[in-house]
């Protein structure tokens, strides 16, 4: 079979990138210029960049070009490759004080507890009645009143998101998301062949009428979002835009997947989407956030007609949740464990964000007050590269908005994770990220 043209351009292009004869930095010919010099249309012109961009070798900056990404940056979805005695301020594991000491006790408690045995045994699909019973009682004194039947067990939110897309989508699929989102719901989208159709981002919350105007113009089936503290931006949705978003969900017909991961640190929201439009809601969260990255446990709150489908998912890729595990985090949801976490990583937060809006001075910076993440946008003739190039040399580690972007123009923009970085390191280490944003700024 003959290669389109195109993918012969695309080749050539990415063999001079990762060989350097196209270094990093380099600003590439602009879309009419790569369509006049390769005898391509223009609109074939841009899906070249556009594949040079999906493959992670070039970048578009709004206003300034396509540019050769540096090759040897650390990968977005990589956050084992930061070096061991780097600050990182590129990725969340947040912990506070106890927390292996709840372990240890958790893991005596259960060895004295009845049939442990049990544990080792295949687990239901879905998940024990009582670890689903467990977490049913925990989010309806959340404001989600659900029953352990619409309730699933999975191993962590990310898996959470994959069994719910699985289900729920088919290739090719269309889905509204924020133009900024979770990087994590990105790669999901590239590896099911779901098309992410990109919403205007905003600092306080969806556009909702933009929503309603690429329902009109195509045939969108479904929406990504984050009501209750965005990640990166940090917004919460007030009551009357999440009940307009169900209203055009509802008229279109949208399925929705709520993403609640971080929705643990912000205290006193309205309801979650789950309860304004239960019918075509699927809630997604876990323990990894508000208890421990490592302990991979999650769950889905589907519709009823929804949740054979879910389990036929989690049956296909992970069989289960370990029963273990899942035991050790029921039993603190029961006995009042994840709420006292959740309370002393609600105070962490709002003083780790005091210490970084203090260390950025006069900066410009997105977020909410109890979060663990800071957005910083930045001029749109800065190179956020270049910065992140230059904290790397100081040991210091933090994402550009490429990971985050669902538009083919990447914002300029960084995103701190303030959530790991040891307290007494943290003011000194965005106070670097201050001085780098600066000196770029004045080049």
């Amino acid at each position: 079979m003959r290669t389109p043209k195109y993918k012969r351009v695309v080749d050539v292009l990415a063999a001079d990138i990762r060989a350097g004869r196209r270094p990093a930095g380099m600003r590439l010919p602009t879309h009419r210029e790569l369509a006049a010099a390769e005898g391509i249309a223009l609109v074939t012109a841009s899906r070249v960049y556009a594949e040079l961009a999906a493959m992670g070798l070039v970048s578009s900056e709004q206003g300034r070009g396509t540019f050769v990404r540096d090759q040897t940056s650390v990968d977005e979805f990589d956050q084992r490759a930061v070096a061991v005695d780097a600050i990182d301020l590129s990725f969340n594991s947040p912990s506070v004080p106890g927390q292996a000491d709840l372990l240890r006790q958790a893991l005596r408690d259960l060895a004295a507890a009845g049939d442990l045995e049990s544990l080792l045994r295949y687990q239901p699909h879905r998940g024990r009645a009582q670890d689903r019973e467990a977490v049913a009682h925990h989010l309806r004194r959340r404001g989600l009143s659900v029953g352990r039947e619409r309730v699933l067990m999975v191993n962590g939110a990310q898996h959470g998101l994959a069994v719910a897309a699985m289900a729920m989508f088919q290739p090719g699929d269309v889905i509204a998301v924020d133009a900024i989102t979770y990087p994590g719901f990105i790669v999901l989208a590239r590896t099911l062949g779901l098309e992410l159709a990109p919403l205007p981002a905003s600092t306080d919350g969806i556009d909702v009428a933009a929503l309603e105007e690429l329902c009109r113009r195509r045939r969108v089936r479904g929406l990504y979002v984050m009501p209750t503290l965005h990640n990166p931006l940090g917004w919460v949705l007030d009551s009357a835009t999440r009940q307009r978003l169900v209203e055009v969900a509802q008229r279109h017909e949208l399925a929705v997947v709520e993403d609640a991961s971080y929705a643990y640190l912000a205290e006193e929201t309205p309801p979650p989407l789950a309860t304004l439009a239960p019918e075509r809601t699927v809630y997604v969260s876990g323990l990894s956030k508000s208890v421990a990255t490592g302990l991979r446990i999650g769950y889905v709150v589907a519709p009823v007609e929804l949740v054979p489908a879910i389990e036929r998912v989690i049956m296909a890729t992970t069989w289960q949740t370990p029963g273990v595990t899942a035991a050790i985090a029921c039993r603190w949801l029961e006995d009042g464990t994840v709420d006292r976490l959740e309370v002393q990583k609600r105070a962490d937060a709002r003083e780790r964000q005091g210490i970084t809006l203090a260390a950025l001075g006069s900066l410009r910076s997105i977020g909410h007050p109890s979060s663990y993440v800071r957005w910083l946008p930045l001029p749109t003739d800065t190179r956020p590269d270049r910065i992140v190039a230059a904290l790397a040399d100081r040991r210091i580690a933090v994402s550009t908005a490429a990971p985050f972007a669902t538009t083919a123009a990447v914002p300029q923009a960084l995103r701190l994770a303030i959530g790991s970085v040891p307290l007494a390191d943290l003011a000194a280490a965005v106070r670097a990220v201050r001085e780098e944003v600066e000196l770029e700024r004045d080049r």
